[in-house]
């Protein structure tokens, strides 16, 4: 079929990827480039948010995790780290198909998928692109109006507009870049209502972060930059010396929970919040079954 996939953010592209490799004719129709989405701010460790437990998650993160380990992609490298969570939290769901993993009392340790975002979203287009995928750059005001025999609606942020639906609403995510000084392990902090992280990507080291319901604006707040570098340090003392490169903000595409349906010639896969590199893959995988 003649398929139109709009959004061109890691959950668009690892759709389009699917679908050109089952043999549809693919459009990918986006309003940004790949490193300049909410995808490229990410910080890139792949787990879900702890509360997110569900058969469906559980099964995105899997096949993700999976696909990531042996898709030989670059900016993609596993590695060993920790998620501290609140003392009383049980393990989640998802976690136990973590290679590797150790859980005690306030402590998850596992394996799992870094994803230097930027190099690997470019790595993915050019991947789309080699299966024949065309990329149109526009803004797309309603999905009634496109030209194709089936739409995706993979418009994150947006996507909650094309389809009529007020439950989307954007969260602000701020992060730092500091030079990595040599981390060789990650680590998330989610026991305190502020989260902190250190996600080392070899050069660079995304610290983060915040949640800012409601956030419209995408630049970064001085004030927040030295508040996420003093706590980060405090969590990584090694960090202690390392430069500032830089500070980036992401509106992240949040919903009470994803939605990923067909509604006629429309398949919807939109609400993915802070997560959308952790399920891409079985979010794709999804989305293909349907069409």
């Amino acid at each position: 079929m003649r398929i139109t996939v709009v959004g061109g953010g890691v959950i668009g592209l690892s759709c389009a990827h699917r679908l050109a490799g089952a043999g549809h004719d693919v459009t990918v129709l986006t309003d940004a480039a790949p490193g300049e989405t909410t995808s490229a701010i990410a910080g890139g460790v792949l787990f879900p948010p702890l509360a997110a437990n569900s058969d469906r998650v559980d099964r995105w993160t899997t096949t993700s995790v999976e696909e990531y380990r042996t898709l030989g992609a670059p900016g993609i490298r596993m590695l060993r780290g920790t998620y501290v969570v609140p003392r009383e939290a049980p393990p989640p769901s998802w976690a136990l198909s973590m290679p590797g993993l150790d859980h005690e009392p306030g402590r998850l340790t596992f394996t799992t998928a870094l994803v230097d975002t930027p190099v690997y979203l470019a790595w993915l287009a050019g991947e789309v692109a080699a299966r024949g995928v065309r990329t149109e750059y526009r803004t797309v005001s309603r999905l009634a109006d496109l030209d194709a025999d089936l739409v995706v609606n993979a418009a994150g942020l947006g996507g909650g507009r094309l389809a009529g639906d007020p439950t989307v609403v954007p969260v602000g995510g701020q992060v730092v870049h500091l030079a990595d000084p040599g981390l060789t392990e990650w680590i998330v902090d989610g026991s305190t209502p502020v989260l902190r992280h250190v996600i080392p990507h070899g050069r660079h080291v995304v610290c983060g972060g915040t949640q800012e319901p409601g956030r419209d604006s995408v630049e970064p707040d001085p004030g927040v930059t030295a508040d996420i570098v003093r706590r980060c340090r405090e969590l990584v003392p090694a960090l202690a010396d390392a430069p500032v490169l830089g500070a980036k903000v992401g509106l992240r595409p949040f919903r009470p929970e994803v939605r990923l349906e067909r509604e006629g010639r429309v398949v919807h896969c939109y609400g993915h919040g802070g997560a959308g590199i952790t399920v891409a893959w079985g979010c794709a995988d999804d989305v293909l079954a349907l069409v």
